[in-house]
């Protein structure tokens, strides 16, 4: 998800460079990618600030982004990641962040304009939570986007940042002097179910707000293309048991795609969640069905957007214990 800027101003010669509309070239002729747009950074607690940027478009395509604190390379992220949380910082502390895009092979393009967030003092044993931010409300922006608004949270030692939900999924965050924002990236003709949450220096979080729920305009895909492609299910045997192997390719979403739900003889019978790094192209997944030769299942698959939701499932497929997937 990503925060729509509210000014691009190219200022300087120096800016300029990060400010290309398409890729650009090395001294070699190498495609590079665009510097990233639309780089904002609030702080999160006394020690963390959250780092979004808008996904660079255009040629050449980009494989990773990097972020930088000054000339200190901090994280890189894959290509459909557009925002991060930078820890361990220090209380009380500015500091100044910047996005590159890289492309396939790994050359960087140039840097985005420079951001700066300022990390609150530290403060000593608060365990009290913020209030919950009051009256939420939202409108939908196009097939696309949704502005929300809500009123500010209370808080002893003050509000640092409000975080953005949708269903019980993180996906976007505000600096605590905010209190409207506009969420991108979402799927035409799709509803939506939006809370917001308050947090403090001590990264005390407060209850969710009231529940804004809005459906985007439709669009020329209304939200299709959505599920999992190449959806193939066959059986093993080991030690006795069979077990169900799945695989498939994750859909063509804007961001990365770490939870799918297993759907199982018309019900839902697992959720499967990546821990680690979650794949972009083939995936698979083996689970225990029972120990009887001949039980004949029907299984299908979906996964969860970057925006919350739900996608499409899969086409579903047949395959017995003990014969042919």
């Amino acid at each position: 998800m990503r925060r729509v800027p509210h000014a691009l101003i190219c200022g300087s010669l120096l800016a300029l460079t990060s400010c290309g509309w398409g890729g650009q070239s090395d001294d070699q002729g190498v495609r590079l990618p665009p510097a990233p747009m639309g780089v904002t950074a609030a702080a999160g607690s006394a020690t963390s600030v959250h780092v979004m940027w808008n996904r660079a478009s255009g040629d050449p395509k980009v494989s990773r982004y990097v972020v930088y604190r000054g000339m200190t390379r901090l994280k890189e992220v894959p290509g459909e990641e557009y925002m991060v949380d930078i820890t361990r910082l220090k209380p009380s502390t500015t500091y100044v962040f910047t996005v590159r895009a890289l492309n396939t092979d790994g050359n960087p393009g140039p840097p985005s304009k420079q951001v700066r967030a300022t990390t609150p003092a530290a403060v000593a044993a608060d365990d009290k939570a913020p209030a919950r931010p009051g009256s939420p409300s939202g409108k939908t922006i196009g097939s696309g986007s949704v502005q929300l608004s809500w009123e500010k949270s209370t808080d002893d030692r003050g509000v640092v940042s409000y975080d953005i939900y949708q269903g019980d999924s993180k996906i976007h965050s505000v600096g605590g002097a905010q209190t409207a924002t506009v969420v991108t990236g979402l799927r035409p003709g799709t509803g939506y179910a939006f809370t917001v949450k308050a947090r403090d220096a001590a990264d005390n979080v407060s209850p969710a707000s009231g529940t804004v729920r809005l459906t985007t305009a439709p669009g020329s895909d209304d939200g299709k293309g959505t599920a999992p492609t190449g959806f193939r299910a066959t059986t093993h045997r080991a030690d006795g048991a069979y077990y169900l192997d799945l695989a498939w390719v994750p859909p063509d979403a804007d961001g990365v795609i770490t939870e799918y739900r297993i759907h199982l003889d018309g019900e839902d019978a697992t959720s499967l969640v990546w821990g680690g790094s979650a794949p972009s192209e083939e995936a698979t997944y083996s689970f225990y069905v029972g120990r009887e030769t001949g039980v004949t299942h029907r299984v299908r698959i979906r996964a969860k957007l970057p925006d919350g939701t739900w996608g499409g499932f899969s086409p579903e497929r047949t395959v017995t214990t003990g014969g042919q997937g």
